[in-house]
């Protein structure tokens, strides 16, 4: 088990800048066995700790992406159709029963495994990163509880399969809709704000370490203020990423040097219509000067 501090230290490795909280939080889960909900805005990062957490543990990263009429045989298993009934023709050909056909082709040897099954399945345990599940209906969640608190699946035609190992699990939510209070028992939690100055200056550092102190202060500084203009879709941190990288390839020294520059760039910032309206190029130009 990783003590709160080598967690961070690993992490920092893989490319995460985490505060000392989400690293004990990791390290808890680890201790204890159990899932981790990870709560906050979209951009903030939660889906990076899932892709930094296999890094750590040097370990495959499985991926649930939950949407809108999720159901339970599309996220754990299904079998291959055409497979089977090319089989069964085959079977049939050589004068196998209906009977014998049909136990030979519901066998793992014609199952798809989908990430739930495949999760628990692995030799080596991953990471399962249940991303959104705020998407997914109540249905789908009651079911996801069941699979988390055995770590078994039955399939009708085979049996039950035990994990293998026991995946570390990660789940995501951006309180699109309130969560049931059965998941959050199950789970640890962790809420993601938007990052400070100092831990956004220090993955941009990171993640562009080619780019000028004085304009990554001056990128970070404009997205903080940014993200203070009551935008419909403020900023991540994947957008400050992509506009550092912009305004990097540009030559831009300082954005207050730049007018036209810094406006050209604002598509990796601005992502709906409405927020562009409404930022205006003296507000751009503003928030600039206030950045230096």
């Amino acid at each position: 088990m990783l003590a709160p501090e080598d967690y961070r230290q690993r992490l920092a490795a893989a490319g995460y800048v985490a505060e000392r909280s989400l690293a004990a939080t990791l390290s808890l889960a680890d201790r204890l066995g159990r899932p981790l909900l990870l709560e906050g805005e979209a951009g903030v990062g939660k889906t990076d700790v899932a892709k930094a957490l296999a890094a750590v543990h040097d370990c495959s990263l499985i991926r649930l992406q939950c949407y809108e009429g999720l159901d339970a045989q599309t996220a754990v298993y299904e079998w291959d159709y055409q497979r089977q009934l090319l089989a069964i023709r085959l079977l049939e050909a050589e004068g196998h029963s209906g009977s014998e056909a049909e136990a030979r082709i519901f066998s793992e040897r014609y199952l798809l495994r989908r990430p739930l099954l495949e999760a628990i399945s692995q030799p080596i345990a991953p990471v399962l990163l249940v991303d959104e599940i705020d998407r997914a209906d109540e249905e789908f969640e009651a079911f996801l509880l069941e699979v988390l608190a055995e770590y078994q699946i039955t399939i009708p035609e085979i049996g039950t399969i035990d994990a293998v190992t026991r995946p570390r699990v990660i789940l995501t939510s951006n309180a699109t809709r309130e969560l049931s209070d059965a998941l959050r028992r199950r789970c640890l939690y962790h809420y993601l704000e938007y990052p400070s100055m100092e831990k956004e200056l220090a993955i941009l550092e990171a993640r562009l370490p080619d780019i000028d102190a004085t304009l990554a202060a001056q990128v970070v500084r404009f997205v903080q203020d940014l993200r203070q203009e009551g935008l419909r879709k403020a900023p991540g941190i994947a957008e400050t990423l992509d506009w550092a990288a912009a305004v990097n390839g540009l030559g831009v020294e300082r954005l207050d040097a730049d007018p036209e520059a810094l406006l050209e760039t604002l598509s990796c910032l601005l992502k709906t219509r409405p927020d562009r309206d409404n930022l205006t190029p003296e507000r751009v130009t503003a928030l600039a000067a206030g950045a230096r």
